[in-house]
């Protein structure tokens, strides 16, 4: 639909656009938010704001960091940030319009008080983002507006900003305050609590801990961090039904399901039985839900144990989110985890090990596969082409072919380039070299 709208001295918001270059933004807001601002502002304005409200989330969490947490949260965030542009836009465009907070910056106001994280910090997140839309717009106004209008559209954006940020400043503590009373007086805040001690290393008496989260804290456990990619109305419901449903798959008998925000859910399960056959990645839940899983360990140590493992398998499925799966346990990422904690010198060194092979590249990433293969099958062609799909002559040749980039005998440092290997598998972008980086054209330099 065009929009309508009539000239007046706000005219040059009809006519704002996302830079040129600049990739199109998923939206974080609700289809029906976007598409009532699109009919009064048109698209290209609510694609700037996309974009602004993108940076805008980007400039909080550089600011005060403890409002991130990973890319679930900051898409909350984002939608926030995101839906306050509009709501800007909206009203530089009509100022007498009545229009209220959007309820998806609400959303994530609610979040931080879940997440116990202060008011203070939720204060100063609105005035660094006040302040950079604030220098957006104007940056806008001033490329946009003729010369001599910029002085009197100047006084506008900032008069309406101010009275903007003081209205939405207001709604937000007032949200806020509320959802912290809703939260300590309810039974989930005893729960969580109780949860936080616990994963903190905090003194417990475990059968009244055990009493009140209706748990069995000296059995076996196995944890789980489900979170989800592009959060929705009603994400926390879903998360929590699907952490629940997974642990149960996985022969747990019991569960313990403790919500971490809108799009995070930590559980726990305590397996008796042995899972039934199938894969965990088949689970009917929407598209976008992830599972990070621990290992199974004992008591209350144990319990704060394989969430620590399950944290661990979450960094590494966000440091290579396209090939990691929707379902991960830390057993089968454990190696990556630990070699991980250094990044940088995790880059270094699978560089330095496996030379060009180190290349984000398909033909390197090809060699890499069959040369890990063969030497994990303990140097059986037949059984490495088996696993390939391809022809023993095919697997003969691609060794070869890896160990003349190499530059050295598969033998010589054998355990450090297993390593390499199992780090450029699981790890993949995050630790290799772009294909177009020359840096290493021959041989590996340790060779």
């Amino acid at each position: 639909m065009t929009a309508h709208h009539t000239s007046g001295p706000a005219d040059w918001i009809y006519r704002l656009a996302p830079g040129r270059g600049d990739a199109p933004r998923t939206p974080a807001s609700s289809a029906q938010s976007i598409t009532e601002a699109t009919d009064r502002l048109g698209p290209q304005p609510v694609a700037w704001a996309i974009a602004v409200g993108d940076e805008l989330a980007r400039v909080i969490i550089h600011e005060v960091p403890g409002l991130g947490g990973g890319p679930a949260p900051y898409e909350t965030l984002r939608m926030g940030t995101e839906a306050a542009t509009l709501y800007a836009l909206l009203l530089l465009a009509d100022p007498a319009a009545d229009r209220v907070v959007p309820e998806e910056s609400l959303l994530g106001d609610r979040e931080f008080a879940r997440r116990r994280l202060g008011l203070d910090k939720v204060l100063r997140g609105i005035r660094v983002a006040h302040a950079a839309l604030t220098n957006a717009l104007m940056a806008a106004c001033q490329e946009i507006v003729p010369l001599p209008e910029r002085a009197e559209q100047f006084r506008r954006v900032s008069e309406l900003l101010f009275g903007f940020v003081d209205e939405f400043s207001s709604r937000m503590t007032a949200e806020y305050l509320a959802e912290h009373d809703r939260w300590l007086t309810s039974g989930a805040a005893a729960r969580e609590e109780t949860v936080r001690l616990i994963l903190g290393g905090q003194p417990v008496r475990q059968e009244a801990a055990s009493e009140l989260l209706a748990y069995r804290l000296e059995g076996r456990h196995l944890a789980v961090i489900a979170w989800c990619d592009s959060p929705t109305a009603d994400a926390a419901g879903d998360l929590q039904r699907a952490a629940a449903e997974l642990l149960h798959r996985r022969g747990c008998t019991s569960t313990l399901v403790i919500p971490t925000g809108r799009t995070t859910v930590s559980a726990w399960g305590e397996p008796h039985a042995a899972p039934p056959t199938g894969t965990p990645g088949e689970l009917p839940y929407q598209e976008g839900i992830r599972f990070a899983c621990g290992s199974v360990r004992h008591g209350l140590p144990g319990f704060r144990q394989s969430h620590e493992d399950a944290q661990h398998t979450v960094r590494v499925m966000q440091l290579n989110p396209g090939s990691t799966g929707s379902v991960v346990d830390y057993p089968d990422v454990e190696l990556a985890a630990l070699v991980s904690a250094d990044l940088p010198a995790l880059r270094r060194f699978v560089s330095d090990e496996l030379g060009a092979l180190a290349a984000d590249s398909r033909h390197a990433g090809q060699l890499r596969r069959t040369l890990r293969l063969y030497l994990r099958n303990e140097r059986s062609l037949t059984v490495a082409a088996t696993q390939l799909h391809v022809a023993r002559n095919t697997v003969t040749y691609r060794v070869k072919r890896a160990q003349e980039l190499l530059g050295h005998d598969l033998t010589d440092r054998l355990p450090e380039l297993m390593t390499a290997l199992e780090a450029a598998q699981t790890l993949g972008p995050a630790v290799l070299r772009p294909e177009e980086d020359g840096s290493h054209d021959g041989a590996s330099r340790r060779s």
